[in-house]
């Protein structure tokens, strides 16, 4: 099989799916490598590296033209799956319910599309799992943009002058990203406190030195339960209970994210209103509209004296660290569905069949064929 592996589209994201070192890998299991010109540039890796570990560079219209399997970071434009040979395969993060213009390309050119986001989160698949590699680095650099835009030092400082108190840091979500948040504002020295609807996040949150902030009916959900969308009223429940740690916060870093949902807002305006001047909010749920009811997916805004950031792919920000984990990634996924002749099968495997996005035609993901079905009767009553 012929694996291709493409540059960003994107300008601002360096992150690529190969390293010179995976590369090497997946020659050695058998498999031709092809990887588009320049494509590992921002992440470290020139060309000629890719060339030493096995690899062919060529440019983006023979890749197209000649991927058997072509696998990206975020997905490609409807000009590159138009080029990309009908019955092909695409592996990368293809935004399932979000992104609908996609995945009718996929369907018209039945191409076999493999989301990231969909690899189910069981522990035979932790090694996959590119959604949390992405949002360990995008937790980590958080905190960070934070720390450089609050108008406060971080940690607890003892001076001639005065003593001045640590940063308070509010984490809202605490998965892979929030765990890593908590983790870093701790490092810096700031005082946490984090919130998630899961009983089992208290644990961590604690292990780490964080205070929980539960909430009665809210922060009760089973531990089965990874991410859920609140009821109204267990929503205006978490608000009230979260607005006064977030009224004394400094930073309030945003993580809460549903694969395939709407973010949930956790951060009302009035919440806003109430923060001190000189305090920011962090927000990586912005592509997905945002834990934070004032976040805009594209520009800063402030508010009253407070920043609030979307912070969008964090992990691109760090291109070298996150495509070297994302690459790994990709060579475990690959482990499991490439068999012994180097052929793709997506069958190999049962317990991953939920990465299915789309296949000869058909979109496999339900919420994303409902999100399709809902956009074309919509267009149709529009016309």
């Amino acid at each position: 099989m012929r694996l291709s592996f493409a540059r960003s589209e994107d300008p601002g994201d360096g992150r690529v799916g190969a390293t010179p070192e995976t590369v090497a890998t997946l020659v050695d299991r058998g498999l031709e490598i092809e990887v588009e010109a320049g494509a590992g540039t921002a992440a470290g890796h020139d060309d000629e590296d890719y060339r030493q570990a096995g690899a062919t560079v060529v440019d983006t219209e023979k890749l197209l033209a000649t991927s058997e399997a072509l696998v990206t970071v975020g997905p490609p434009s409807p000009a590159r799956i138009a080029a990309l040979p009908e019955g092909s395969a695409l592996i990368g993060f293809l935004r399932p319910v979000h992104d609908t213009e996609l995945a009718r390309a996929l369907v018209e050119r039945r191409i076999t599309a493999l989301a990231m986001e969909l690899v189910p989160r069981i522990s035979k698949a932790q090694a996959m799992d590119a959604l949390s590699s992405q949002a360990g680095i995008a937790g980590y650099k958080a905190v960070l943009l934070a720390a450089n835009a609050i108008d406060k030092l971080f940690p607890l400082s003892m001076t001639a002058a005065g003593t001045v108190k640590p940063a308070r840091v509010v984490v809202l979500g605490v998965g892979v990203a929030g765990l890593q948040a908590i983790a870093t504002a701790k490092r810096l020295g700031a005082t946490v406190k984090a919130n998630d609807v899961r009983a089992a996040a208290a644990d961590e949150v604690a292990s780490l030195g964080a205070d929980f902030v539960h909430i009665p009916g809210v922060t009760d959900q089973s531990d089965g339960v990874y991410a859920k969308k609140l009821g109204a009223d267990l929503a205006r429940a978490q608000h009230e209970a979260l607005a006064p740690h977030v009224a004394q916060a400094d930073a309030v870093i945003c993580t809460a994210q549903i694969p395939g949902r709407d973010a949930p807002v956790l951060l009302t305006t009035e919440m806003v209103d109430r923060m001190p001047v000189g305090s920011v909010v962090v927000d990586l749920a912005a592509e997905d509209g945002g834990n934070c009811e004032l976040t805009d997916s594209d520009e800063p805004l402030d508010r009253g004296g407070t920043k609030i950031l979307p912070a969008p792919r964090l992990a691109a920000a760090m291109p070298r660290e996150a495509s070297a984990l994302y690459a790994r990634n990709v060579v475990n996924l690959l482990a499991r569905i490439v068999t012994e002749e180097g052929e793709l099968d997506v069958d190999a495997d049962p317990e991953l069949a939920g990465f299915l996005l789309v296949r000869d035609g058909e979109v496999l993901h339900e919420p994303t064929a409902a999100a399709l079905a809902f956009a074309r009767d919509t267009t149709e009553a529009t016309s």
